[in-house]
Formats: structure tokens, sequence, C-alpha cells
């Protein structure tokens, strides 16, 4: 039957046709992917398909407002950030491989190198192994925030959600009278051209300063990975 059709069709008709067949499998494969497969769907194969990497905006500087006892300060920063201590199995690891939601500490000489540096990574215990150790969060996002004690003047110039410009700040690792406002600086943002200092050299385990630059939220350099 089909034989007989194709007898009385013109052979300008089948060559269009034919034509047509092979412009509409072309056009097939520029055609966008399903938008499963995009966001990272199940292959035919069951394994999950690749997922592109999406940029995310570093966090805002977090700010306890007031001054007070430490130990308070740093409870009330925790909780506003949503962290909790690692577990008592994982006393110390990279932050890239910390849990979302968790802090630990880090030795400020070990901070300094890896800003200084610009490592892609840090190394965090779950407890402080000094007294002036720094802190360090990991939001739920990934996100990593380092934590430290500022002056008051200073705090006007990192507060605003928006910065156009770079400020040079200098973060305590502990609180004193000059600088006793406890606050959470987006890791990313920060760029150190200086190891951190001890305020008394002849005390090991005195309060230490960290003089670094927060980019203005406009820039896009980055410094810190696993987020």
């Amino acid at each position: 039957m089909c034989d007989v059709m194709v007898r009385f069709i013109p052979r300008s008709l089948l060559h269009s046709l034919a034509v047509a067949g092979v412009v509409g499998l072309c056009l097939t494969g520029l055609l966008p992917a399903p938008l499963n497969a995009a966001r990272g769907g199940t292959s035919p194969g069951g394994g999950k398909t690749e997922v592109l990497p999406v940029q995310k905006a570093a966090p805002a500087v977090v700010i306890i407002d007031g001054a007070g006892n430490e130990a308070e300060l740093r409870r009330q920063l925790r909780s506003k950030n949503g962290v909790a201590e690692l577990g008592a199995s994982t006393p110390k690891m990279l932050f890239s491989q910390a849990p979302t939601g968790s802090f630990g500490f880090i030795l400020p000489r070990l901070l300094g190198m890896a800003l200084v540096t610009q490592s892609p990574d840090l190394a965090v215990d779950r407890t402080a192994p000094v007294g002036n150790a720094y802190e360090i969060h990991k939001l739920a996002d990934g996100s990593g925030m380092l934590v430290g004690f500022m002056e008051k003047e200073t705090l006007t110039q990192v507060a605003p959600s928006q910065r156009p410009k770079t400020v040079r700040i200098a973060l305590h690792s502990n609180p004193s009278e000059k600088a006793p406002h406890i606050v959470a600086v987006p890791l990313v943002k920060l760029a150190a051209d200086r190891m951190p200092s001890r305020l008394d050299p002849k005390n090991p385990d005195g309060t230490v300063v960290f003089e670094m630059d927060l980019q203005g939220t406009s820039t896009h350099a980055s410094t810190q990975g696993g987020q």
C-alpha cells in the first residue's frame, strides 16, 4: 500500500519532505535541556545530573548591640547566626568539611597565613586551642563568618548592608575597653597583607589584633573556599 502511495507522490515533494525531516532533527538538538536536568535532576541511569554552581552574595556583617560578658556575647552571636559546636567526634577538620550550622576556632597564626596567602581553606578546632583563638562560624548556606571584637567607631562603617568602599578593620580576638563589641564578618570579603599581632608581646595568650580589609559589597573578590 505504501509503495502505491509513493508512486503517486511527485519526486519534488518527496525531496522536500526528506529535507524537512533532517532540519527538524537538527533543531531538536538546539532546544534547551529539560528543566529538571538544569536543576540537577535524575539521569536515566539513576544518577544525579551535574548542577551548575550558583554564586551567592556574601552575608552581611552581624553585630550584637552593647558590651558585656564575653561568654554571653558569644552565646548571643552564635544564636543569631544559628550555629552550634562541632560534634565531639570531629575535634579538628577543614572548614570546607565542617557541617553547616556549626562553629569552631582557629589559631591566629593559621588564620593570618590563610588570609595573607589567600588559602582556599581553613583548619578549625572544635574547642579553642588557646585563649586568643578566633571563632569561625559556618552558616546554614555554607558561608563563613569570622568572629571578633571591634571598637565602636568602626562599627558604623561596617554595619551598612551596602558598603561601596573597602573598610580597613582591626578585629580583636577578645574584648577589651578599646574593642568591646562582638561582630561576625564574612570571610569571603576579607583580605590581609600582614599577620595578626599580640597587643602585649610578652603575653602569648593575650588578646590578638588582626588588621585587614573588609571589601565593599560591590566587589567580587573571593578569599576563602567551601562556600
